[in-house]
């Protein structure tokens, strides 16, 4: 058994998950990655997990916090089927209790001075607290839609997020991902941030109020 296979059975072992895992090429993060995050849900048991863009971590996440009995994900996600898609394995899994796949359309919007493609905020759920998210990941909107794609991520939820929410962003190998990291974190200087060598790079930042 090869490496990613070896570690996609371990999660599915490690989530007994007994329908097994819907991998598709185009929807699933590397094994690594979702490992990590599968790893902290069940650790830390996160009140409120939010989650940009939608996918094979929405059904692992959303099956964390049935496992830890509490919590709840909250996920955008910019393409309609993809949504669609996601909602049916809750379904199929019995998850509709502990995840919201919100449709969100990507709108343009400003931040210093750039212009960048996010999802709408109008979508993000008005009864979520402040200061209330425990974990975050950010796997969208795509890479190849603009430069610094996920960057405003962090300028739009910061107000959301808990002291001490832990922030996961895939593709941290990338010079984009670098590049967001290196302004979030000279915008806000209290986050802590260490780097994760998984197969498409992992940068894990911590929210200190």
């Amino acid at each position: 058994m090869n490496t990613k296979k070896s570690l996609y059975a371990t999660l599915e072992d490690r989530l007994n998950l007994k329908k097994g895992l819907p991998i598709t090429p185009d929807w699933s993060a590397a094994p690594d990655f979702m490992t990590l995050i599968v790893e902290h849900a069940l650790a830390t048991q996160p009140a409120t997990i939010f989650e940009c863009s939608s996918g094979l971590t929405t059904l692992m996440l959303a099956r964390c916090c049935q496992m830890n009995g509490q919590g709840h994900l909250y996920s955008l996600e910019n393409g309609p089927e993809y949504a669609a898609n996601t909602r049916s394995y809750f379904k199929r899994y019995g998850l509709d209790d502990y995840a919201t796949v919100i449709y969100a359309p990507l709108e343009n919007m400003a931040h210093n001075d750039d212009e960048f493609l996010w999802y709408s905020p109008d979508e993000i759920p008005a009864h979520i607290p402040a200061q209330s998210i425990d974990m975050v990941v950010i796997d969208g909107p795509p890479g190849f839609i603009q430069k610094n794609s996920r960057y405003p991520a962090l300028p739009q939820l910061f107000d959301l997020l808990a002291d001490g929410c832990t922030i996961f962003l895939d593709d941290a190998v990338r010079e984009d991902e670098k590049r967001i990291v290196a302004l979030w974190l000279a915008e806000y200087p209290r986050l802590e941030h260490q780097y994760i060598d998984a197969e498409r790079g992992c940068s894990i930042l911590t929210v200190s109020r």
